[in-house]
């Protein structure tokens, strides 16, 4: 594995090691040639193959490769400034413990190659020789705007309303020089309000402020305690550093349109965002920005976090609990704790924010890892609410209807007095089953282990996991019976057709990941264009609906069970949030918990509002059993075409598995979904004390075995599923 070397300088006829994003942990030898010096960390293009790619000089080559056949590097690419050592540090470390191949972490710090061969430029105006004669005054208008300064085309534009060809005019007659350079981003004036904080958030803001270097926070405050207010005094603290950069991670791509307005109010600029939904135009001048140190507030998905900062000052992961947080496809890594890393190897204090910390947080700051801060004051005038619990199996809902009689009385109370209300079920779609009441036919993806999801809009079934979909049928494909299917089970867009039965004449808004236009659908919301709304989990995330006063919770029970470890922990963390969506401003909230089994213990513990002693004994089950975050747990994902085939590759690991002490494997085993995208999937469990490094111990094992090539093998540390 080619790791940095500290020389900082390489020259003509010398052997550089050039890392490449491509699927390899080694980097390539290359010399320089004749006139050509390059730093550490600069990006070059070199000959691979029958292609040219673009690379990172590593550092000094491994005089592993005959000189002969080392190739020259085709060009420095010399309008970038070099990769900075603490991003290459941070890729060097982040695939050593994720065990990924290095090439991999460096190509999603370079997600848009063609930035790197052509530059985003924009033309910047300046003055050129003045005449004799007094100019017009919109001329002379542009002449002052200027001043002895540079200023970009339309940044010209906005402030003297000049025309283009009145800039060309002027150009041509040599009032102004126009020239074309690399885009920048002015620095960001603060033109915000910043509100007044409770004395227990400015107790917390002092806190965070005291912050230097490498240090962690966890922001733990209850919902509706301004934890955002909060970050955003740092933030405030850390833009008046010159040149500061700071990242805000946000868990759902969702979360950025309130969270920008916020931002946008506060601060009076827009910050950078970088999710996969921004335009590649975009994202190709934000990488631009942040890698010239003109770009200084970042917003954005786990992504973001391998962007090449020039100084980055502070780190924020927001809803740091979240599971979105962990990437299950590509390189499989957290980037929370990523995000910790990266904090770390820039010597930078990182902020993670929570209303229900992760047990693996609120561990490390027990331990003394990180600092807790509490807020525990809830702003506007009510407490936090605790759910009240519907029993279904005594307050059942009439037949074919999912709404208990309690609920529904309590949403037409709530549309009597004008306020919104919140209908939650953590399943998209219509009807998660569609089944033959002739001879029992279930409708199943022909690529996957999994049943097709009944959709109403358009009508279709689909397979949530490979996408595949096929129209509405009318008839069973078994026994040619028609009117004999049945959906079974309600998704959300079931419960938007029963609300909207119930209550014609409410506006319903439905907030799911099949949903277009979410964007829209929120501004809606916040402008109380909507009496219902009805949601999955994304609702429970971040947003801030001021007019809500009813949250009701189909389902409690989903989620709650499967053989997860951590299903207590998220179930228990996603009714929290929801509940705290319920009167945050100035209304009286209520919220209703539908479940068949409030007698257990997460339910309890909801009902209670006691989130101490819910996160106690959990944290003493998972140390009682030397699950995280008190053990350490590592997956083996095994995939092929042919079933007999994985599955036996899988008994051979285990088999030539590493016997340690205190080390024990955990299958194999088919995983929860057994067959995906046509895939045989087996998995195999390691599980070790929390004192145990396991990846020296994978890293030998699995070198030592070799596997038919037709088998792809995936090693997930830290995996969030069990099976």
């Amino acid at each position: 594995m080619t790791q940095q070397t500290s020389k900082a300088k390489f020259g003509p006829g010398e052997r550089v090691a050039v890392l490449l994003p491509k699927p390899f942990d080694q980097a390539f030898d290359y010399v320089l040639p004749e006139g050509m010096t390059v730093a550490s960390g600069a990006y070059v293009r070199v000959p691979f193959g029958k292609h040219e790619l673009i690379g990172v000089v590593w550092g000094e080559g491994t005089q592993h490769v005959d000189s002969a056949k080392c190739k020259l590097v085709c060009e420095a690419l010399s309008d970038w400034p070099a990769m900075s050592a603490t991003l290459r540090s941070f890729i060097d470390k982040a695939a050593a413990y994720t065990l990924s191949p290095k090439g991999l972490m460096l190509k999603m710090a370079m997600p848009l190659p063609d930035i790197l061969r052509k530059p985003v430029r924009e033309t910047r105006y300046r003055l050129g020789t003045l005449p004799d004669a007094p100019l017009p005054a919109k001329r002379q208008a542009i002449v002052e705007a200027l001043g002895s300064a540079s200023l970009e085309k339309k940044h010209l534009q906005s402030l003297t309303h000049a025309s283009t060809p009145m800039l060309k005019a002027m150009t041509d007659s040599g009032v102004l020089q126009a020239v074309e350079l690399m885009a920048t981003n002015p620095e960001p004036a603060i033109t915000g309000e910043a509100p007044k904080l409770r004395p227990e958030q400015q107790r917390a803001a002092d806190t965070l402020a005291s912050g230097k270097g490498f240090q962690p926070f966890l922001l733990d405050g209850i919902t509706g305690s301004g934890k955002t207010e909060v970050y955003f005094d740092r933030i405030a603290r850390a833009l008046s550093e010159p040149s500061a950069q700071i990242l805000i991670l946000l868990p759902e791509i969702l979360l950025t349109v309130q969270w920008l307005k916020r931002f946008e109010t506060r601060f009076g600029f827009t910050p950078h965002v970088w999710h996969s939904s921004v335009s590649v135009a975009q994202r190709k001048r934000s990488w631009q920005m942040i890698a010239n140190g003109s770009g200084r507030v970042i917003v954005g998905a786990r992504s973001a976090l391998f962007l090449p900062y020039r100084n980055l000052r502070l780190l924020i992961v927001d809803e740091e609990h979240e599971a979105s947080y962990k990437q299950e496809e590509g390189v499989l890594y957290h980037a929370r704790d990523m995000a910790v890393l990266r904090a770390k190897e820039d010597a930078i204090p990182i902020i993670l924010a929570s209303a229900t910390p992760s047990l693996e947080s609120t561990v490390n700051a027990q331990q003394g890892k990180y600092q807790e801060i509490q807020l525990r004051e809830r702003h506007g005038a009510f407490e936090e609410i605790p759910p009240q619990l519907i029993d279904l199996r005594q307050d059942k809902p009439d037949r074919g209807s999912w709404l208990s009689p309690t609920l529904r009385r309590a949403l037409q109370q709530t549309l009597a007095a004008g306020h919104q209300s919140l209908l939650f079920l953590n399943r998209r779609g219509y009807a998660p089953l569609l089944l033959c009441r002739t001879c029992g036919h279930r409708f199943q993806c022909p690529n996957c282990d999994a049943w097709m999801v009944t959709h109403s809009k358009p009508p279709r079934l689909q397979c949530h996991q490979c996408d595949w979909r096929m129209p509405l049928p009318s008839a069973c494909p078994e026994c040619d019976h028609e009117d004999s299917l049945v959906a079974c089970g309600p998704g959300v867009e079931r419960i938007a057709e029963e609300a909207t039965a119930l209550f014609p004449q409410a506006r319903l808004v439905t907030l799911s990941s099949d949903e277009g236009e979410l964007p829209q659908q929120i501004d809606a919301i916040l402008r109380g264009e909507a009496d219902i709304i009805i949601g999955t989990q994304m609702v429970a995330k971040g947003h801030d609906f001021g007019q809500l006063a009813l949250v009701g919770i189909v389902d409690g029970d989903l989620g709650l069970f499967g053989g997860d470890l951590r299903a207590s922990e998220r179930c228990y963390q996603l009714m929290h949030q929801l509940a705290g969506r319920a009167g945050r401003d100035a209304i009286e909230g209520q919220v209703f918990l539908q479940t068949t089994q409030p007698e257990h213990p997460v339910m309890q513990a909801l009902q209670v509002g006691d989130r101490p002693a819910f996160v106690e004994q959990e944290l003493r089950v998972r140390q009682k059993a030397g699950w995280p975050p008190y053990g350490r747990l590592a997956a083996i994902l095994l995939e092929g075409f042919d079933e007999v085939q994985v599955k036996a590759a899988a008994q051979q690991l285990v088999r030539h598995a590493p016997r340690v002490q205190g080390v024990s494997y955990l299958g194999p085993a088919p995983a929860l979904i057994a067959r995906s995208r046509n895939r045989w999937r087996y998995r195999i469990l390691v599980k070790a004390g929390g004192d145990q490094r396991l990846q020296p111990l994978i890293r030998q094992w699995l070198a030592t075995q070799k596997l038919p090539s037709s088998i792809k093998l995936k090693v997930d540390i830290d995996p969030l599923q069990l099976v």
